[in-house]
C-alpha cells in the first residue's frame, strides 16, 4: 500500500488515471511473459505516453515535445503511421 502525501490530495486520482489507460491501452492487450518482459512493455508505454499522446491538462501538448504546438491535420498533408507494440497503438507523423 502506498499513501497519498497529504501535501497532494489529487494525487490518487491522477495515479489511478494513469494505471487505467496502461491497463486499457496496453496490458489488457498484451500477453506478458515475466518480469522483464512487463518492465520492457512499461518503459515503451510510458516512451509513447510521454512524447507522443498528447495531454488535455497541457493544452493537447506532450510533455516532452520539446514546446512544439499541436499539428493540425489537413486531408491534403501525407500522414506517416508508426506502430508501437507491434500494431497495438499507432502513433501519426507528417511525412517529410
Amino acid at each position: 500500500m502506498i499513501r497519498t502525501p497529504i501535501q497532494a490530495p489529487k494525487a490518487n486520482a491522477f495515479a489511478e488515471r494513469w494505471v487505467r489507460s496502461v491497463r486499457n491501452e496496453c496490458l489488457d492487450w498484451t500477453l506478458i511473459w515475466g518480469r522483464r518482459h512487463l518492465e520492457k512493455v512499461l518503459r515503451e508505454y510510458v516512451g509513447h505516453d510521454n512524447r507522443q499522446r498528447p495531454h488535455r491538462g497541457l493544452s493537447l501538448r506532450v510533455p516532452h515535445g520539446e514546446g512544439r504546438e499541436p499539428v493540425v491535420f489537413t486531408s491534403t498533408a501525407p500522414v506517416r503511421r508508426r506502430d508501437v507494440f507491434g500494431g497495438l497503438i499507432h502513433e501519426y507523423d507528417l511525412a517529410a
